[in-house]
């Protein structure tokens, strides 16, 4: 059997008995990668980054807290909390969506956090 062929028998059984969500992972994180986006795992507070990932979910704060939507963001590597203040919703925010966000990453709450990014809405996979 030839090595191409081995290969291909070894990624399609690992397909096969890997965890979903970890295979998703590895697959955002290298359609990141190719893309020449940053690892949101390699970001630290203070950094400019462009990442490329997607919405897990997405929540308008409330009304009492003002205006905000907030989303937390996925590359596969790590997850960054995506805040637009001032806006109640944004079309295509949504959960599942793939999107490039651009911005200055901060802290808040010992989380990573980026306040009003640039944002391109990228497809639904």
């Amino acid at each position: 059997m030839s090595s191409a062929a081995s290969g291909y028998f070894r990624r399609l059984g690992r397909r096969l008995t890997e965890d979903i969500d970890q295979l998703d992972a590895e697959e955002l994180a290298e359609k990141s990668e190719a893309s020449g986006a940053r690892r949101a795992s390699e970001c630290r507070r203070g950094d400019e980054a462009t990442m490329l990932g997607r919405l897990r979910s997405v929540e308008a704060c409330p009304k009492s807290a003002g205006a905000a939507v907030q989303a937390e963001f996925f590359d596969g590597t790590d997850a960054i909390t995506l805040v637009w203040i001032g806006r109640r919703r944004i079309p295509g925010i949504e959960p599942g969506r793939r999107i490039l966000v651009r911005g200055r990453v901060g802290d808040r709450d010992g989380r990573k956090v980026i306040y009003n990014p640039y944002y391109e809405l990228r497809g639904n996979s």
